[in-house]
């Protein structure tokens, strides 16, 4: 893709490192510094909404629909997005209609999933090594069309909080207050849980399914801890991610370090979280 070509050659000129004068590390870069800020905006819900058990579920989820893609002859990277699509919006359907609590639903959906996952594995122990990659997660493998569609993704997501995103304030405080807000209730809870089921995928094939959480709410609970309004937490949030995926990508391809680049980007956002802690802290 021409276009993405000449957003690789900028990287490489104002990142003039020896590591980065290779294509497929300022693709890996390009794709990661889309990915994060994108997971860490979508995170700042995840927070408001206390929905780090549903993250887990659809990142376990990924697992399942890898397996399924593998033994039926289908590209995983189709089935595991659609598959994390049809758990994220199921759960959404049985908290709206059950009487149990949420925890308990989520509970029971991410038993079932990696159940299900474990059993699909366990009958055909030979995909069990193409799992490895999605387990721990490869940024650098990233293809120029997975970072197309990353774009597409990205821009849907940032079109939708432009738009709803006092609304999502609205249901994160209470479904009644939602409701007396005129806010469309079930609309968009299926439309937040659909996209942000699809960029824990994209999370999942970049850190694995270990670090999922992580990438959504490590920025965003620093973000919390620095803002003084909503809006603001969305920014720094943004602002962390951006400067972790930065630093952890170019401090793991270094010599010294031959680091998991994931792993080490969760780590610097870590590290931004117990500043904004103890900034926090200063402030009181």
């Amino acid at each position: 893709m021409p276009g993405l070509d000449f957003l690789y050659e900028f990287i490489g000129i104002i990142l003039p490192f020896d590591c980065m004068k290779m294509h497929f590390m300022q693709r890996a870069l390009m794709g990661l510094l889309i990915l994060a800020p994108t997971a860490a905006i979508m995170g700042v819900q995840v927070v408001n909404f206390r929905m780090a058990f549903f993250t887990d579920t659809i990142s376990h989820s990924a697992f399942t629909g890898i397996a399924l893609g593998l033994i039926m002859g289908i590209n995983p990277y189709l089935t595991a997005p659609i598959f994390a699509v049809f758990v994220g919006v199921s759960i959404i359907s049985f908290l709206q209609k059950s009487h149990l609590a949420e925890d308990s639903i989520i509970g029971v959906f991410f038993s079932g999933v990696v159940a299900f996952g474990l059993t699909v594995v366990s009958r055909e122990k030979n995909i069990s090594r193409n799992l490895q990659t999605f387990l721990y997660g490869d940024i650098l493998t990233i293809s120029d069309s997975e970072i197309f569609a990353l774009m597409i993704l990205s821009s849907l997501i940032i079109l939708f909080l432009f738009f709803s995103y006092n609304k999502l304030l609205y249901l994160g405080l209470s479904n009644t207050l939602a409701t007396a807000h005129r806010v469309k209730v079930k609309f968009y809870q299926y439309s937040y849980s659909i996209l942000l089921s699809l960029i824990i995928i994209f999370s999942v094939w970049a850190v694995g399914v270990l670090l999922v959480t992580a990438m959504l709410i490590v920025p965003a609970a620093a973000g919390r801890n620095l803002a003084r309004s909503a809006g603001g937490m969305l920014w720094w949030a943004m602002i962390i991610a951006l400067l972790s995926s930065l630093a952890g990508f170019l401090i793991s391809v270094q010599d010294w370090a031959r680091t998991a680049t994931g792993a080490t980007v969760v780590i610097i956002a870590f590290l931004f979280f117990v500043m904004s802690q103890f900034i926090r802290l200063l402030k009181k």
